[in-house]
Parts: C-alpha cells; sequence; structure tokens
C-alpha cells in the first residue's frame, strides 16, 4: 500500500492506493481528446511508466515509439527519470483532472478544493503513513 499526497497551498489530502499505481487523466483543452499517464509511486518519486491519447492533434504529439492500437489509442512508454513531484495547473478553460485507481476514477476537486490554485501530487513521506 502507498499513499499519494495531494497539496493545493495550504491543503493537504491523503489518496491510499491499495498498489503504488494510479492513473492521471484529462481531456486536451482545444482537441478535446482524452490523455492518460500510468503513473507508479516509489520512493524515488513518480515515475512515468505509459501514456495514452485518444486521437491526436495540435498539441498532442504522442512519444516516438507510440503505437495506435485498435481500440484508438496512441500508447507509449516515455524513458524519463522519476519526477520528486508532478504540479498540475488549475484553469476555468478545461474539464478537471482525474484520478484513477484500480478503473475507479474521481475528478481531481472531489479529492481535494484546488481554488485557484494549482494541484502538486507527490509520494507522502513515511511520517504522514
Amino acid at each position: 500500500m502507498s499513499l499519494l499526497c495531494l497539496m493545493a497551498g495550504a491543503a493537504l489530502a491523503t489518496l491510499t492506493l491499495p498498489n503504488d499505481r494510479f492513473t492521471l487523466a484529462w481531456t486536451h483543452s482545444v482537441e478535446k481528446q482524452v490523455w492518460e499517464e500510468d503513473y507508479r509511486v516509489g520512493a524515488m518519486g513518480l515515475t512515468l511508466e505509459e501514456a495514452r491519447i485518444h486521437g491526436s492533434g495540435a498539441g498532442m504529439e504522442p512519444g516516438p515509439d507510440a503505437a495506435l492500437t485498435a481500440d484508438g489509442w496512441w500508447r507509449y512508454h516515455p524513458q524519463r527519470p522519476p519526477l520528486p513531484e508532478l504540479t498540475l495547473a488549475a484553469s476555468d478553460f478545461t474539464a478537471d483532472y482525474r484520478i484513477c485507481v484500480e478503473g475507479r476514477c474521481q475528478r481531481l476537486a472531489e479529492l481535494i478544493d484546488p481554488g485557484p490554485r494549482s494541484v502538486t501530487l507527490k509520494p507522502c513521506p513515511r511520517s504522514t503513513r
């Protein structure tokens, strides 16, 4: 079991992950296509394991190793080091981010009220557990 910390200003919320994985999903502001990223929470941070784009368009170029699958998703595996944290910008012009755990998704605002601020995701320190 892992804990994911969500921070917006002074607000802090924790999300219990039955394993160490979650999916971040959102809809592109211009192209209105769904984008999903699968992350693993670890001691070094958040590791992006797979990204998927349902369609393509301006600002939505899939990675160079992307493959279009029969279900209409471009899937690829970015090779990046773990991120200590991931900051999500707040916008009044787009739908809310969704965090999915084992197929169950919740809007970010259901987990923490970002107000006009951005939300930062990061592994919770051991003292939070």
